[in-house]
This record gives structure tokens, C-alpha cells and sequence, in this order.
């Protein structure tokens, strides 16, 4: 796979994704800054937004 551009689901800017890029992997958008998951569809790579991690304040 070569390197990939999608659509940030949140600014419509252009997400890079490089030729390793494997699902479930965190990526940022270079325009407005948010985290995202790679998903994959049925034959194609995809973004969503990244769930938000929650404190475990030292459980």
C-alpha cells in the first residue's frame, strides 16, 4: 500500500496516511489538530473520531 490521503471527518482537510498505516491506529489531522482512529471498511481505510481516553487517577 502506498501512502493514502482521506478526509478528516471533522474538517473535511486531507489526512495523510502512511504505507504502514494499520487499523486501529491514532493519526492527527495537520489542519485542525483532532485525533483520529483508522478503521477499515470492507475493502478500504477510513477515519472516525478517536474515543476519548479516561483518567484512571491511579487505580
Amino acid at each position: 500500500m502506498s501512502d493514502k490521503k482521506l478526509e478528516c471527518p471533522e474538517c473535511a482537510g486531507s489526512v495523510e496516511l502512511k504505507a504502514d498505516t494499520m487499523e486501529g491506529e491514532i493519526v492527527q489531522c495537520g489542519d485542525c489538530g483532532v485525533e483520529l482512529e483508522v478503521t477499515k471498511g470492507d475493502s478500504a481505510f477510513a477515519l472516525q473520531p478517536a474515543p476519548e481516553e479516561e483518567e484512571d487517577w491511579g487505580e
